[in-house]
């Protein structure tokens, strides 16, 4: 991976985890994933544009309106695979903890 696809899995996070309108996320899917990509997350595994919308849709409703997703740590890459570490938690607050 180079660092443009550290950069696309950033823009990942803000422009469709953190977007909150619905037609603009779309349009940021259609850029950011292919028609065939899958979306795999807990309790969710969706294919294609419409279906990555809804399911992200649906995490957001189930967090607190003020709650934004934020990078953790540098995006890492490690055999042609990359991993961004992230966390949610209310706009210019640090991320809530899981507590299980």
């Amino acid at each position: 991976m180079t660092n443009q696809e550290s950069i696309m899995m950033e823009d990942n996070l803000n422009q469709v985890w953190n977007e909150r309108d619905p037609e603009l996320r779309l349009k940021a899917i259609h850029k950011i994933y292919s028609a065939t990509a899958t979306l795999n997350h807990v309790g969710d595994q969706v294919s294609g544009f419409d279906a990555i919308n809804t399911s992200v849709s649906a995490t957001q409703k189930a967090l607190p309106p003020n709650f934004v997703f934020s990078r953790l740590k540098p995006v890492i890459i490690n055999n042609s695979i990359g991993r961004l570490i992230w966390g949610a938690g209310p706009i210019g607050e640090s991320p809530v903890e899981n507590q299980q």
